[in-house]
């Protein structure tokens, strides 16, 4: 698919076969058929028998009867990284723990000296590649983690190259500081000084740089503990920057309780949550983010509470966590029949999980995850019969075209 738009999606599209829960505030779902798109934004969206005469004279596409769906959001993902770790994914097939790997050199870690060796340029070519994957499956929004150069040169490098990679390919891109990644080498033994670095030099340095959306924390045995969380939390309140959380991947940290106290967007990974984070993640509106990959490749057993977080009304989203380590995933798509078949997500459960959920655990849930008028026209056609057709192909897109941020993407109508 074109890394540059086609032309512009203004005018009037028909012929459109809406998914069902794709539409926002439109009075008859069931009968819409037809929308309008000006200057970038959705103006209409209706049955193409009520057109209002105002439109009637614009440029059409015609849908040929394409499904579509909202744009879709990639809501967790570390894409911005050097090198690889095939090496790792052979050690834990030879039956080395997550633990044993980090203890042995590798982990988070290794990346961090391959990050930092590469040139901003670099980190981008190789980054821009790998969202190419994304896009081309419908991905009109995408969360980018910081994390893997824990000083504040190479976290700089990392976002920079985050803001690059939103101008150059039309997407939205949040970014999302995580210099409580892993801790360094030059801080072995130290935590609590790199802690204070992150909170009192580098976060601040880089909000001041306008590189960060938000702030996430990697809570967990071998990473960062609950106290030295909530300092990173701290600091990004006082900055005014929204929090979440790397929670209850390996353990159960408490993380989450914590992180809802703080109203965080979202708590990910969440294997080992209990009912108490459940509930406190219900009560602050605080979004569950589901990554099977990671679950999948570190072949784990230990299932997320699904059925928990279901019956609290817990809204669920689904994320590749594209990382060089526990999720190499380039298909949000593979991971919405991951949550079906792993997770025992529904169909419309896993596709509201990277829509309308996802949108929310990046705090875009006003612009994105949903078609309706208002909105910047981002949305996906298919070349699907029925949209359980997103869940049940893997390895095949089915992706006709997409409209992202106001531009055609691989589709001539």
């Amino acid at each position: 698919m074109n890394t540059v738009a086609n032309h512009s999606a203004d005018g009037l599209w028909s012929g459109l076969r809406f998914a069902p829960g794709s539409l926002d505030g439109v009075a008859d779902a069931l009968r819409a058929d037809a929308l309008v798109v000006a200057r970038g934004a959705i103006a209409w969206v209706g049955a193409l028998a009520e057109l209002p005469a105002a439109h009637a004279g614009l440029p059409r596409h015609a849908g040929g009867g394409a499904l579509v769906t909202p744009g879709l959001v990639d809501c967790h993902t570390h894409l911005v990284y050097g090198g690889q770790r095939a090496g790792e994914f052979a050690m834990r097939l030879a039956g080395a723990s997550y633990e044993q790997v980090a203890q042995a050199g590798g982990g988070i870690v290794s990346t961090v000296r391959a990050t930092r060796e590469a040139s901003e340029d670099e980190l981008f070519a190789s980054a821009s590649a790998r969202l190419q994957n994304l896009l081309a499956e419908g991905v009109c929004a995408v969360e980018i983690k910081s994390g893997y150069g824990l000083a504040l040169e190479h976290e700089r490098k990392q976002l920079r190259v985050a803001r690059r990679l939103a101008q150059a390919h039309g997407v939205t891109v949040r970014a999302t500081f995580l210099g409580a990644h892993a801790l360094p080498p030059e801080y072995a033994g130290r935590s609590g000084d790199y802690i204070r670095l992150v909170c009192e030099e580098v976060l601040p340095a880089l909000h001041a740089e306008g590189l960060v959306d938000a702030v996430d924390v990697f809570c967990e045995r071998i990473a960062f503990s609950l106290d030295e969380t909530e300092q990173v939390f701290q600091a990004a309140q006082r900055l005014g920057l929204p929090v979440k959380l790397h929670a209850e991947q390996l353990s159960d940290m408490d993380g989450a309780r914590l992180a809802a106290r703080y109203g965080a967007l979202s708590c990910d990974h969440i294997e080992h949550l209990s009912q108490a984070g459940i509930d406190a993640m219900r009560d602050a509106g605080t979004v569950a983010v589901l990554l099977p990959g990671a679950y999948y490749t570190l072949r784990d057993t230990q299932l997320p509470p699904i059925a928990g977080l279901r019956a609290a009304g817990v809204p669920m989203a689904v994320s590749t966590d594209h990382n060089p380590g526990t999720s190499p995933c380039l298909s949000l798509l593979l991971m919405v029949n991951m949550a079906c078949t792993l997770f025992r997500l529904t169909v419309p459960e896993a596709i509201a999980g990277v829509t309308v959920h996802a949108a929310r655990a990046l705090g875009l849930q006003e612009t994105h995850g949903a078609i309706g008028v208002g909105r910047p026209a981002n949305f996906v056609l298919w070349d699907l019969r029925d949209v359980e057709e997103m869940a049940y192909w893997f390895g095949g897109r089915g992706v006709l075209g997409v409209v992202r941020s106001g531009g055609v993407y691989g589709f001539s109508a």
